[in-house]
């Protein structure tokens, strides 16, 4: 079970119903387009088509895993008094005494760009359960990161 968001899962759902209905139907015609090429033993167009649609397939059944094993979390019951999934946090680095904020989200929803880190990253998961004042010691893949909560918000 994967828990998320409501807004990762209609995300999810949105996808789906695009790869569904607007890619799926250009694999096909693209297949349909190679085959009428002729010889298809030696016709790339048609084994790249093909492999397109096989990618397409894969993803999609992926996500449609994906959106069976989601579980979304009510917000109403999180609470901010220590880090959980959902959680904005906001700390300082103390190494560097830098501000960092990151949102801890369902691996299917991390996008570092926007400040979401996926609850399986070494930073997430040294961050779980600790509350505002906390300081921790998280070791990354470039060391040790030493980093004190400032502030817990849903």
């Amino acid at each position: 079970m994967t828990y998320m968001s409501q807004e990762g899962y209609d995300k999810m759902i949105a996808e789906l119903t695009r790869l569904e209905s607007v890619e799926r139907p250009k694999a096909s015609a693209a297949i349909a387009e190679a085959r009428d090429k002729g010889d298809l033993s030696e016709n790339s167009e048609y084994d790249a088509a093909k492999e397109a649609q096989a990618h397409l397939e894969d993803k999609i059944n992926r996500l449609k895993l994906a959106i069976s094993e989601a579980k979304v979390v009510d917000v109403s019951r999180l609470s901010s008094e220590a880090v959980q999934i959902l959680s904005k946090v906001e700390m300082t680095n103390l190494t560097t005494n830098t501000k960092m904020s990151y949102t801890i989200v369902s691996e299917n929803e991390a996008d570092l760009r926007a400040g979401k880190i996926s609850i399986k990253t070494p930073i997430a998961q040294g961050l779980l359960n600790k509350k505002v004042g906390d300081e921790v010691e998280i070791q990354i893949p470039r060391g040790t990161i030493r980093l004190r909560i400032d502030k817990i918000s849903i």
